[in-house]
């Protein structure tokens, strides 16, 4: 079999070591490149000589499950309505109501005397036996996987636990003293070696199953949207395309358009699939691939591409590419890749409980050899090793990390910030460089007039007033920018537009042009001073875009129209120093207005004239150099950057696709909260640190008394209330969090020259 690039589907993973396992079995095949990401559940294969079977074969000996993926348009017609993802959180969150609404009344009759009835020890067994096997079956099932293995998780601790509890508690209802009538819970501070026949631990095994439970589900969520970048993606692209036949108009689904058909586009419809113009000329916004607001002037036998908006006059193209071979298909696999290719990141609790697990097992083994080497009882050594695997765990470990994420979240959302998973807040610490996208992240992504160069005896809202005249029957965004700085607008006769060069009309008796300079000079013969031209020409040299006016055959001005930096970018740039970060310039836009927009704001690198590839490539090349990069932008061509980056933060004013890539949205579009949101993430992460440190610190302390034999439910109670609220207190506290004030009064660019020539 010829080498092959093979993507599998991978299901049954709980944690990103289950990834690492499945990477590890994969590459022991021979001839076999993989990489496997937790958060996308797939895996991207680079096999020579070995097929699709013999891959899926080895993730199933793994103790997980492979299969290939449906072609869209087969899986919705599989899954109408729900995908794989859909399905397992609704299971998820069904199996967490249920396990939740036994587990409660279990907590409260152990933990409040006046609710032990006679003989409610049998009602709280045979409300937790549910929660025990049913409720936990995930966690013993993804146990006994990494037993299998040699390994030791989250899910191990969690496991060992509830059986530890619930075994226990078994035991000591039907052999111990725990299942007489009128048993009541001991409230003495320590117990004694002999007392554990007559104690039950049902409410650990209950409520650690549910308090884990509920942060698989909040984390289950975060990485369901992990998925949603290709389908926003997709879904930009147009749905119906309008076919010529012999000259009649069909209205077919794109899904039907072949190569060599032909279509018609109107003002304002998406360009179908990727062509070439074969009559007429229009001007295309191309903002989602290049990031350049200003519109793309096309004519016949240019090339168009699938998904870009036709704002200027009707099209006939011919389609050269459909389907998988076009530029949005690509960009698609572009941030595929990209996710596929992150850095894996292992959670927190996983990391802590991989020492921390082994460890406690031991001390459960030692207690029960010690005992019995001091003549201890069979029962006695029993209930010391059982307690040590109880006390070790606590259910505030399940806090941990959820009640961080709920609160730091939530704060962030006020704030106008969206933070996706505790996976981000990982990589938050480590960022050295923060590159930013220039159209709609430094800048505000609209066009407006930057300067008016009004020749002599003109003045400034004449110029504006004759231009907005004839500009106001374009639909160009660079008319409409003209239009709305002009204080009014006149009628214009006899008005003519010449789709990519300017418009003509006649405004208050006179012949009034309005267009490009070389359009202007050479049409019409208009002929500009020397300082005309040199200032005109700077401007453009800036990237602002110049329209020259002419009035019956005078030279009347020009007007400069450009992309405006948002006014707080500059201060956001000074935060970002202050926190530690390089900020990076890059843009699909030329570089002398790329090097413009950057000095404005105090950027000194600067990457100009990429595209989405190319914004890949150096986001890549900069984490080859060492750097830990967060990424900022907004549009489509910004997706797979955004994906590839350590951190990815979109702008919520921007496309889906950007959103569904990013790792962190901030929802108002304004640089200067990206700041916030970096601070915050960083404080967020601090506190689940701390609570994770408190939640095992808690119950370690309570290791040594379940050793000695002297647990008791009261001890274990304890811990778990005290380490529980202390976890959700500490997480309180994020909601305290504030954006920093502003330091100094922020800096924009005049809003416009005025320049006599």
């Amino acid at each position: 079999m010829s080498t092959a690039d093979i993507e599998l589907d991978i299901t049954g993973m709980t944690c990103a070591s289950c990834a690492m396992r499945i990477e590890r079995k994969l590459n022991k095949l021979p001839g076999v490149e993989a990489t496997v990401n937790y958060a996308t559940e797939k895996a991207r294969v680079h096999a020579d000589g070995v097929d699709t079977d013999e891959l899926i074969a080895a993730v199933r000996s793994a103790g997980y499950d492979a299969a290939v993926p449906l072609p869209p348009a087969v899986q919705e017609s599989v899954e109408p309505g729900a995908s794989r993802e859909d399905v397992e959180l609704k299971a998820l969150r069904t199996r967490l109501l249920i396990s939740t609404a036994l587990a409660v009344p279990v907590a409260l009759m152990s933990m409040i005397p006046a609710l032990q009835f006679t003989n409610w020890q049998w009602l709280a067994l045979t409300l937790t036996a549910p929660v025990a096997v049913w409720g936990a079956w995930p966690f013993h099932r993804a146990a006994a996987v990494n037993a299998r293995h040699g390994a030791a998780t989250m899910d191990t601790l969690i496991s060992l636990g509830v059986i530890a509890a619930m075994g226990w508690s078994l035991y000591a209802l039907f052999f111990g003293m725990a299942g007489v009538p009128g048993m009541h819970m001991t409230f003495t501070l320590f117990g004694n070696p002999e007392a554990g026949s007559g104690e039950i631990y049902l409410e650990v095994a209950a409520l650690v199953t549910v308090f884990i439970l509920a942060g698989r589900y909040a984390e289950a969520r975060a990485k369901k949207s992990s998925s949603a970048a290709l389908r926003a993606l997709l879904e930009l692209g147009a749905k119906d395309a309008t076919r010529l036949v012999n000259g009649v108009e069909q209205r077919v689904p794109v899904s039907q358009l072949a190569v060599g058909d032909r279509v018609l586009v109107r003002p304002g419809e998406k360009i179908p699939s990727d062509g070439l113009v074969i009559d007429g000329a229009s001007a295309i916004d191309a903002s989602m691939l290049t990031g350049e607001s200003v519109p793309v002037e096309v004519a016949p036998d240019s090339r168009v591409v699938g998904a870009t908006l036709n704002v200027g006059g009707r099209l006939v193209v011919e389609i050269t590419r459909v389907g998988a071979d076009t530029e949005l298909a690509r960009m698609g696999r572009l941030m595929e890749e990209a996710q596929t290719g992150k850095a894996q990141v292992q959670r927190l609790a996983d990391r802590v409980s991989s020492i921390f697990v082994p460890i406690v097992i031991g001390l459960s083994i030692l207690a029960f050899v010690a005992w019995m080497l001091v003549g201890g009882s069979l029962e006695v050594a029993f209930t010391a090793a059982v307690a040590t695997l109880i006390i070790a765990c606590p259910c505030a470990l399940g806090l941990a990390t959820p009640t961080a994420l709920l609160v730091g979240t939530g704060r962030g959302s006020q704030l106008g910030i969206l933070i996706r998973g505790p996976q981000v807040l990982e990589q938050t610490r480590a960022v050295d460089t923060i590159v930013l996208d220039k159209t709609g992240t430094v800048t505000s992504g609209e066009m407006a007039v930057t300067a008016v160069l009004p020749a002599p005896g003109v003045t400034e809202q004449e110029l504006l007033r004759l231009a907005a005249g004839v500009e106001v029957g374009s639909e160009h965004p660079i008319a409409r920018a003209i239009v709305s700085a002009a204080d009014s607008t006149p009628h214009a006769e006899s008005f003519a537009s010449h789709a990519g060069y300017g418009v003509q009309g006649v405004v208050d008796g006179a012949s009034i042009v309005a267009g490009r300079p070389s359009w202007v000079t050479a049409e019409w013969a208009i002929r500009p001073s020397t300082d005309a031209e040199s200032a005109a020409d700077a401007l453009a040299a800036q990237g602002a875009t110049v329209v020259m006016v002419a009035r019956d055959g005078e030279y009347l001005g020009a007007i400069a129209v450009a992309d405006t930096v948002k006014p707080t970018s500059a201060e956001a740039i000074a935060r970002f120093r202050k926190l530690g970060l390089q900020p990076v310039l890059l843009t699909g836009d030329n570089e002398g207005s790329a090097r413009h927009i950057a000095a404005l704001v105090g950027i000194t690198e600067v990457h100009a004239g990429v595209d989405p590839a190319g914004k890949l490539e150096v986001i890549r090349a900069l984490q080859a150099q060492g750097r830990v990069v967060a990424m900022v932008g907004d549009g489509v061509n910004d997706a797979a950057a955004l994906a590839a980056a350590d951190l990815g933060l979109a702008m919520g004013g921007g496309t889906d696709a950007a959103i569904a890539a990013s790792d962190v949205t901030v929802v108002s579009g304004d640089l200067i909260v990206v700041a916030d949101a970096i601070r915050l993430a960083r404080r967020t992460l601090g506190t689940i640190k701390g609570n994770l440190f408190w939640a095992f610190a808690y119950n370690v302390a309570a290791i040594p008394i379940a050793m000695l034999g002297l647990l008791n439910p009261l001890v274990a109670a304890a811990a778990m209330a005290l380490s529980s609220v202390f976890v959700v207190t500490n997480s309180l506290r994020l909601r305290n969090f504030r954006p920093e004030p502003a330091t100094s009064a922020v800096s924009a660019p005049a809003s416009r020259a005025t320049v006599s020539a």
